[in-house]
């Protein structure tokens, strides 16, 4: 039976490893530290170098490691004055009204290729999710971490989505926020968020510190990104986060955008 692939994997190791990541995972719900400290417990693991081989397969990313490009730290005040509707304008406008700094991310010593992914991996997540339009709340998080998944396999993300899918099929009452949603929507977020993936060029080599003052639709061109614009999921459909950066008002109502 088909059944016995699962039957394989249900190892005692590898049951106790799950059981130790879910508790991260449930404590994250109530203190965002926990999902640091599960990409930190999974950055010495099997999946981890297979994320690191992925970066070392692309070029661009396989330059990305040996030079270990920091950029410099964002600095809203400063990306406030860049041009309107640029990245960095669009980002540091955001984070503004959420009340978000930019280095909310646990800091890591940088040293092996590693530890840089996953310093770059948190340094640029809210710039992903500008670029991509998932909100940065649970209704896009899912999507927003599968872009990550998608393109370098990174696993403190995959995991995270694993268990989200979980914990929806266990819920008796599938509500955020008070809105009714089907189970199929997790399903139908991670698989937008991967085909981002997959359409889109790689993100992790992308120096986005040095052209912070560019138009946001000139960004997405060049990646290839086709934003989630509407439904509960898209930061676009927040009013407060449309009047920061100045655009009209748009119909709430929550719809998957093809992409």
């Amino acid at each position: 039976m088909g059944f016995k692939y699962i039957s394989e994997l249900a190892t005692s190791e590898n049951v106790n490893q799950l059981l130790t990541l879910v508790d991260m995972v449930v404590g994250g719900l109530t203190d965002t530290e926990n999902v640091f400290d599960i990409e930190d417990a999974l950055s010495d693991s099997e999946k981890m170098q297979k994320c690191l081989q992925a970066v070392r397969q692309h070029p661009a990313s396989a330059q990305m490691l040996e030079e270990r490009y920091m950029g410099k730290e964002f600095d809203l005040d400063a990306l406030l004055q860049m041009p309107k509707d640029s990245l960095g304008w669009t980002y540091a406008k955001v984070l503004s009204a959420l009340n978000y700094q930019p280095d909310f991310y646990r800091k890591r010593e940088i040293k092996s290729d590693i530890d840089y992914i996953i310093h770059r991996v948190r340094k640029t997540h809210d710039l992903h999710h500008i670029l991509t339009g998932f909100s940065f709340d649970d209704y896009g998080e899912l999507g927003v971490i599968s872009v990550t998944v998608g393109q370098i396999g990174y696993p403190g993300f995959a995991f995270i989505d694993i268990v989200a899918l979980l914990l929806s099929f266990l819920s008796d009452k599938h509500q955020r926020q008070g809105i009714d949603i089907a189970l199929e929507y997790d399903f139908d977020l991670i698989s937008q968020g991967v085909k981002i993936a997959r359409q889109a060029q790689p993100l992790l080599p992308v120096k986005f510190e040095e052209g912070l003052e560019r138009p946001l639709t000139e960004w997405r061109a060049e990646l290839n990104i086709v934003p989630v614009t509407k439904g509960h999921w898209s930061w676009y459909s927040r009013p407060h986060l449309r009047d920061a950066i100045e655009l009209p008002s748009i119909s709430q109502e929550p719809q998957l955008v093809s992409v």
